[in-house]
């Protein structure tokens, strides 16, 4: 029988043509195609007609099937001698579970390999005009989860990150902005610091609302900003400015 493995896959941060060479050419020779939420259903074109689709997606507070199933389907058609592509949104090592699977895949003793993505601290903000790191601004950024807000047995330390890095980019944090705001805040992070919330970037619905850390809630309430966004704290938000005003007059003096 004809021995099964698994790639585990990041897709990119949403726009399609983000995605690698490699990744596309593991998704054009998979049996099997086990895909979240997040991946652009766009690329699941590029597969065998005759893949098996399996949907694993996760919105918040919904998931579509529990991790441990997933987990069990991926070692299940390896075993059974299938290529299983594992696709994940952004880069499968950042908050995407790749860990746990390739764990799960070593365990088992099924030939596995990690493909990297694009994932969307890096993508969204370089599509929004929001480097990173940028000289005289930032010299490094923190990417931290925000889905951990109430986890009384390991919280975000908010405390260590208000001044231990000079961006900060949070995942899974829209629903909690508030909290998030008041917990820098309270831990001396300045009112005025920039920020900006990035929904659906990369992508064609892509949209950033741009303030400070005092006044971001209000702004997002009223834009109704909703998942998937990540949120960008630092004065690197300031770059996003300056290229739109530089942009608007260029057209300016060319029209």
């Amino acid at each position: 029988m004809k021995r099964g493995s698994i790639s585990i896959v990041g897709a990119g941060p949403g726009d399609p043509e983000l995605i690698t060479v490699k990744a596309l050419r593991r998704i054009q020779s998979a049996d099997v195609i086990l895909y979240d939420r997040l991946v652009n259903e766009e690329l699941l074109g590029y597969a065998k007609s005759d893949v098996l689709r399996i949907y694993c997606g996760k919105a918040p507070g919904l998931h579509s099937m529990p991790q441990e199933s997933t987990q069990q389907l991926m070692i299940n058609y390896a075993a059974a001698g299938c290529h299983v592509v594992r696709l994940k949104g952004g880069d499968p090592f950042v908050f995407g579970r790749g860990g746990e699977e390739a764990l799960e895949a070593a365990a088992a003793g099924i030939p596995y390999e990690v493909i990297p993505g694009i994932t969307s601290a890096v993508g969204a903000a370089a599509s929004a005009g929001i480097p990173l790191t940028h000289r005289g601004l930032a010299a490094s950024f923190a990417i931290v989860t925000g889905s951990r807000c109430h986890d009384q047995d390991s919280p975000v330390r908010w405390d260590a990150l208000a001044h231990s890095v000079d961006t900060l980019v949070i995942y899974m944090g829209v629903s909690k902005l508030g909290e998030i705001c008041d917990q820098l805040l309270k831990h001396g992070k300045d009112p005025l610091t920039p920020i900006a919330l990035i929904e659906n970037g990369t992508t064609v619905r892509e949209r950033t609302v741009t303030g400070t850390l005092g006044s971001i809630g209000k702004l997002a309430a009223a834009m109704r900003i909703s998942n998937p966004a990540i949120i960008i704290i630092g004065e690197v938000v300031k770059v996003r400015e300056e290229l739109l005003s530089l942009e608007k007059t260029v057209r300016s003096q060319i029209g």
